[in-house]
């Protein structure tokens, strides 16, 4: 709800500062005061295009304030949290825009600074503005489907529901065929790969085992001599071991002779254990070493093919063994891929049924609340004068989504026999704000914004249309708060608040001032819309009338 208007030197406003309530609150002056620079400063800080001509003459720049109070659960606080601003619960939301006289404008929402954008997306969610040249609100045929359903309480949770199942079975059902087509491209590699690894029959750790084995072999090859050599002087009979067991023999016969000759004979003992160890290491060593040039011939030609199988599949020869688990595993995706495309076409094919039937039922749902709609409309027109047009709301086919496929506008026909199309194609100015005054009636408060601006809704009529445009805005005024621009005295009696719009003009050259009139003034103002410049005693009593029983 607005609260408050500030602005600051906008055109013929230097100083103004604007108090809103409750209700109906309607704006009247003479032709001219300066009603349209309201209007254009409000529409200034809601984010509409900023022209340097509104800067009041002499000044720099000129500003524009507007005050809301909103409900915690509005939607503009979202906007608010996506550009980063805070709010605290509870607090009016400020709006304010600033213009430079040379070009340039700056715009701040919450007390931050964001686009101008944003402001336009945030104010369409606290206020309408209608008039013959607004595009937004009533007559946008975007939000139509939205206004019919909330007039008809329809229910689109089930079609949300299952378009989400059907999004969801189309979305897996595109990957799945696009990861089947992707593996069908590489199955003809994945089988060749697979046989070859699979021949090959690579183990973790071979490779490092069979460099290890090969270098073994390598290195007995370059030893085995030596070993050959060792072997003989251990094990020949001229071998040294040999010699000793000998010499040991002749000892042990003359050891009793001397004590040396014992001690002689137990160095023998200690030596030929040692030797024997020795000679039992050597041989255990030519054992380990010893291999055939077959087995050399063959590690090396292993070694050869897990190293040329890494170095093909850009991996290491130790990764070998999960990579054939790997194209094992994608080539079986490819065959249950296959599978599962089945499944999920069956499965689309029901959830696709279950959406279409969905989205029938809301069709009618919605064509019945259409029809009620459009007697609803139907019986506001002739009291706004509006007898011969007729309305009707479009429920046509349209694109498929969470809301059913319906496409929904609001159309009129202004004359007996005169085809039917969209209201601002249509109607004439004066025609187009009766319009969606009977839209805004029947719909009650559905229109999104609880802050609606009437542009003159009744140019062009006076007497019992005029009456009956004051007491529907009073109807809507009841539920919302509506602001509106005003020549009819009729409408003006239907008010809560009442401001006056005046134009003075001094040496310091013309001001428009805008005063909350008493009762008093009311009461006056409304004779002036009466009689015109000179206010009669018989239009005050006709004024005092239309106060009392509005």
């Amino acid at each position: 709800m607005l609260r408050q208007l500030v602005i600051r030197d906008v055109v013929l406003i230097d100083r103004l500062t604007l108090d809103f309530g409750d209700g109906l609150g309607v704006l009247t002056g003479e032709t001219g005061a300066g009603k349209s620079i309201l209007l254009d400063s409000l529409g200034l800080a809601l984010g509409m295009r900023a022209d340097s001509g509104l800067v009041r003459v002499g000044q720099d720049g000129a500003s524009v304030t507007a005050e809301f109070d909103l409900p915690a659960n509005h939607p503009a606080l979202r906007l608010l949290d996506e550009a980063g601003i805070e709010q605290e619960g509870g607090e009016p939301l400020i709006f304010r825009r600033t213009l430079k006289a040379d070009g340039g404008s700056r715009a701040f929402l919450g007390g931050g600074p964001v686009p101008a954008a944003t402001l336009r997306e945030a104010g369409g969610t606290l206020i309408e503005i209608h008039g013959q040249h607004d595009d937004r609100g009533l007559l946008n045929p975007k939000g139509h489907r939205a206004l019919l359903d909330s007039f008809g309480r329809v229910d689109v949770s089930v079609v949300a529901k299952a378009w989400r199942r059907l999004s969801d079975i189309r979305a897996e059902l595109d990957q799945v065929r696009s990861a089947a087509a992707d593996a069908d491209r590489d199955r003809e590699f994945l089988d060749h790969s697979i046989a070859e690894l699979a021949k090959l029959e690579p183990v973790e750790g071979e490779e490092q085992a069979l460099a290890d084995r090969r270098a073994g072999m390598k290195q007995f090859a370059r030893v085995q001599e030596d070993l050959d050599g060792l072997s003989g002087l251990f094990t020949g009979s001229e071998g040294g071991l040999s010699q000793l067991r000998q010499a040991a023999r002749r000892l042990e016969r003359i050891a009793d002779a001397h004590p040396q000759l014992g001690e002689a004979l137990a160095a023998l003992d200690r030596a030929l254990v040692e030797g024997s160890e020795a000679e039992e290491k050597v041989l255990s060593a030519q054992r380990d070493l010893a291999f055939s040039p077959e087995e050399l011939e063959e590690a090396e030609a292993r070694l050869f093919e897990l190293r040329g199988l890494a170095r093909k599949h850009r991996v290491e020869p130790d990764q070998l063994a999960a990579l054939l688990d790997t194209m094992r595993e994608q080539r079986e995706a490819i065959d249950q891929g296959e599978s599962r495309i089945g499944e999920l076409e069956r499965a689309l094919a029901v959830a696709d049924s279950d959406y279409a039937q969905a989205s029938q039922a809301l069709t009618e749902a919605r064509k019945t609340a259409a029809s009620r709609l459009d007697q609803a409309v139907e019986n506001e027109l002739a009291p706004l004068k509006l007898e011969a047009a007729r309305f009707r709301t479009v429920v046509a086919p349209g694109e498929s989504g969470p809301a059913g496929s319906d496409r929904v506008e609001f159309e009129v026909s202004t004359n007996p026999g005169a085809p039917f199309g969209a209201l601002t194609k249509i109607a004439s100015g004066g025609e187009l704000s009766r319009f969606i005054l009977a839209l805004k009636v029947a719909l009650a408060e559905e229109g999104g914004a609880s802050t609606m601006i009437f542009d003159e809704i009744d140019r062009g009529v006076g007497g019992a249309v005029a009456s009956a445009i004051g007491e529907r805005l009073a109807r809507l005024a009841a539920k919302s708060q509506l602001l509106v621009v005003t020549h009819s005295p009729q409408v003006a009696a239907r008010a809560s608040r009442h401001y006056r719009i005046e134009k003075s003009h001094s040496d310091e050259g013309t001001r428009t001032t805008v005063r909350l009139l008493d009762a008093e003034e009311r009461r006056e103002e409304i004779a002036r819309m009466l009689s015109g410049a000179a206010v009669t005693d018989e239009a005050r009593a006709q004024a005092a009338r239309l106060l009392e029983t509005a």
